[in-house]
């Protein structure tokens, strides 16, 4: 496996990711947010890329997914998604937003499709329209499928702006289906600084009396392990002056989510891999995978990074 396309992931999951093939599917598109197209999408040479600013631009603009919308039952057959759109459509009109939802929607449908049931899903989002996307993955995914609302807790250099700072990203974490023989790995994080003053770091044992009154808690000889992690990260995000690319996310938000939804032998698909962190994680955890990108920057430094002999590059 282990392939980088470049081209359009729409295309690309259509003509060549098989039914039920891939253990793991993160995505982190662009957000309808303040994307700069000219640092994102550039040629080998460094200048600017107009057909790949135009192609991703115009998803941010209703003139440029009208055509898309027209067609929006052939792109994406399920009738309770369009069913779902056409709400969208009557209640938010033709704008900005709603052709974000056009461009994600069909490809949300292939990421289902191509997902194993024991696989897991992981959609990166901002508030521009998260709160849309939970419900397309809903109707998708089906709401009992729908597993936790991961935030990713960072700090940065902030100015005051009449709110609180917006210092946290939202991760979706759905799975195909409600099987117990799901891939999750348990992780584990140190348990509170007073549960350590009180126990130290030996395994805590608790238990009900007759009446099922609970009983105190003691310790054991064992040591824990640690406590189950919860859904609140905190990881240190790629500070600006060391990023390679402008989207970039840390190795260990990916080495967390790999680890905890993959085994080693495991696929993994990122369909906006940018410069390629997901695959980075991959490789380094002993994971198969897929990168799909549309900018041809990107994939150069994600096979800079990758720096492997036997790395296939496909075009579509």
């Amino acid at each position: 496996m282990d392939v980088l396309y470049y081209g359009d992931n729409y295309d690309i999951l259509k003509k060549h990711i098989p039914d039920e093939s891939v253990d793991l599917v993160y995505l982190d598109p662009p957000f309808n947010s303040n994307r700069d197209y000219n640092v994102l999408f550039k040629e080998q040479s460094g200048g600017e890329s107009p057909a790949q600013i135009k192609a991703f631009g115009d998803t941010w603009n209703w003139a440029g997914a009208a055509e898309s919308w027209a067609n929006f039952a052939e792109i994406c057959p399920v009738k309770k998604v369009i069913e779902l759109m056409n709400g969208f459509h009557d209640s938010i009109g033709e704008n900005d937003v709603m052709a974000y939802l056009v461009m994600m929607s069909p490809r949300l449908y292939h990421l289902h499709r191509v997902l194993k049931p024991t696989g897991s899903f992981l959609l990166h989002v901002d508030p521009t329209a998260g709160h849309y996307l939970k419900i397309l993955l809903d109707c998708i995914f089906s709401p009992k499928n729908f597993r936790n609302e991961i935030v990713w807790h960072y700090r940065k250099w902030s100015v005051a702006q009449s709110q609180f700072v917006r210092n946290h990203d939202t991760i979706f974490f759905y799975s195909k289906s409600a099987s117990k023989n799901r891939t999750f790995n348990q992780l584990y994080m140190d348990r509170a600084e007073s549960t350590k003053k009180r126990f130290g770091t030996k395994k805590i044992t608790s238990g009900h009396d007759e009446k099922g009154n609970r009983t105190p808690s003691v310790t054991s000889e064992e040591d824990s392990i640690g406590v189950a992690m919860d859904d609140v990260w905190d990881i240190p995000r790629v500070p600006p002056v060391k990023q390679l690319y402008p989207t970039q996310k840390p190795e260990a938000l990916l080495d967390r989510i790999i680890s905890a939804c993959t085994n080693e032998g495991d696929l993994v698909l990122d369909p906006f891999c940018g410069c390629g962190t997901t695959i980075m994680s991959a490789q380094k955890l002993k994971r198969k995978w897929i990168g799909i990108d549309i900018s041809e920057v990107a994939l150069s430094l994600a096979r800079k990074r990758l720096s492997s002999k036997d790395l296939e590059l496909g075009f579509d």
